[in-house]
């Protein structure tokens, strides 16, 4: 049985002296970081919380938020991560849903200090807070079935829902990540997500437990996650495709020596091949490798390791096998098991699984059933367990009664030298009853009738947008960096009957 605690024992009695996280001019010893770790746990107790109660924390990525997220659990107290894109009236429905009586944030938040009892604000009052604390030993009544954080989805597919993972299910994802991905104490793993995301505090635990050292990037941009990743020697990090097609693009336009980076992971949502091409050129000395998982699984379902030798095989568009201890499975329609490149929905079991969703046990019940948790992503498997998505069930489009999968239309537009971004959804239709349409922003001018040949050439006819819409702005994106396409369909069906996911 292991806790939050372990990891952070482990690294205080084989590293104390190594440098255990990097945050700007920050730099801080396993020693110091362990220090501050149980003073917040001691400053938290001082407030008048007992163990199960739940602290909230809005924040940019710093030092401070890998501190809370380590110390809060390890205390036997419950973290709530918040997302810093959410308007007020999101935050304010996490807050009042999960209870939370602490707010840890680097902002103004005067619309949401009636909902909780304290709010600490970084860094000084924070930096207070610790350093007048008294150091306590972490919280030993706690279990592996304790509660460790409530986290919301990000909402890019319908309402957000309080995900309830344990210290078992998280332990269960860094020894899923540590069997998958090598890591040792001579590591330096890249932060650049939000932490607030499963893709940004993805590494946290196995970083911790092996004595590496995290080094924080506050907020994405992608000169400044290359130059990071340059300056000081990262090893290994993850980002979400859209931050790694814009971190390839930076670097093959403005090259830096990278020779240190071991690992490059993504995952998060389905990339392109040729983003992926784009990568390996630009990061030529690291392992490309393809996690994918939900915020559910905390997170990691299946991974694809060394995904640069397999760009020009059938396996390009895989997103690899179950790691260790983890079971998946496609689901055909009926709930039997879908055969071998049979289109379902994918399905996921093991101790990484969340207990549920919080205050909602017919969520909970439709989501977790004989012990598997329902994705709602489609996919099929080949003959040796790769998996293969093909789409969201909800972004799937149906048209004249033909199954038509957005990723595969983005895939090609992705093709096209001039494209940069893609998005694919469907839009109502009176004669089919949806259309395909796209939205592209380019990276240098092109003519609509220019993708949609390419596209015709490439693709069956019925799987053509209709229409291709040119933005010059970005796609909109969720904090971890998904693209919005609920926000990209909504113009389309806010006056139909239809569903917008």
């Amino acid at each position: 049985m292991h806790t939050f605690a372990d990891p952070i024992e482990r690294a205080l009695r084989t590293a104390a002296g190594k440098e255990a996280v990097v945050c700007g001019e920050d730099r801080l010893s396993y020693a110091e970081l362990a220090d501050r770790l149980r003073r917040l746990g001691g400053a938290l107790r001082a407030l008048g919380l007992e163990p199960g109660d739940r602290v909230a924390i809005l924040a940019a990525n710093c030092h401070r938020y890998i501190e809370t997220y380590l110390a809060v659990p390890a205390a036997g107290f419950v973290l709530v991560p918040l997302n810093t894109r959410h308007a007020e009236p999101e935050l304010r429905y996490a807050l009042a849903d999960s209870g939370a009586r602490v707010l840890i944030t680097d902002r103004d938040v005067a619309g949401l200090k009636d909902l909780v009892e304290t709010v600490v604000q970084l860094p000084d009052e924070y930096d207070r807070l610790v350093a007048a604390a008294a150091p306590e030993a972490f919280d030993c009544e706690i279990t592996e079935t304790s509660l460790a954080g409530i986290f919301y989805t990000g909402g890019t597919t319908g309402a957000s829902k309080g995900v309830m993972l344990t210290h078992r299910n998280l332990i269960a994802n860094a020894l899923e990540l540590l069997a998958t991905q090598s890591f040792t104490p001579d590591d330096r793993y890249a932060v650049i997500a939000p932490l607030f995301h499963a893709a940004g505090s993805f590494a946290v635990l196995a970083t911790t437990w092996t004595g590496g050292c995290q080094v924080v990037l506050p907020a994405f941009d992608p000169a400044s996650a290359v130059d990071l990743i340059a300056d000081e020697g990262v090893t290994a990090t993850l980002v979400v495709p859209t931050m790694l097609a814009a971190m390839a693009d930076d670097q093959l336009a403005r090259p830096r020596p990278i020779t240190a980076l071991r690992h490059l992971a993504h995952g998060g949502s389905p990339v392109a091949t040729e983003v992926l091409r784009r990568a390996h050129k630009a990061f030529s000395s690291a392992e490309l490798i393809h996690y994918y998982g939900t915020t559910e699984t905390a997170p990691i379902a299946t991974a694809m390791a060394r995904e640069e030798h397999l760009l020009d095989g059938p396996r390009a568009r895989s997103c690899g096998q179950a790691v260790v201890g983890v079971d998946v499975r496609v689901a055909a329609p009926d709930g039997t098991e879908a055969g071998q490149g049979e289109a379902g929905e994918i399905i996921i079991r093991g101790a990484n699984v969340m207990a549920g969703y919080w205050n909602k046990p017919e969520e909970t019940a439709a989501a977790l059933v004989d012990g598997w948790y329902r994705t709602g992503d489609l996919g099929y498997q080949d003959d040796e367990g790769f998996v293969f998505l093909v789409d969201r069930a909800k972004d799937m489009i149906v048209t004249g009664g033909e199954n038509v999968y957005c990723t595969e239309v983005e895939e090609v537009l992705y093709l096209h030298p001039s494209v940069a971004e893609a998005a694919v959804f469907g839009i109502p239709d009176e004669r089919w009853g949806e259309a395909v349409h796209a939205i592209v922003v380019p990276r240098e001018p092109v003519e609509t009738e220019e993708l949609l040949a390419f596209c015709r050439e490439r693709i069956a006819k019925y799987k053509v947008p209709c229409a291709i819409e040119l933005r010059a702005d970005p796609l909109p994106k969720s904090g971890p960096g998904k693209v919005l396409k609920r926000e990209l369909r909504e113009p389309y069906w806010k006056d139909r009957d239809a569903r917008i996911g």
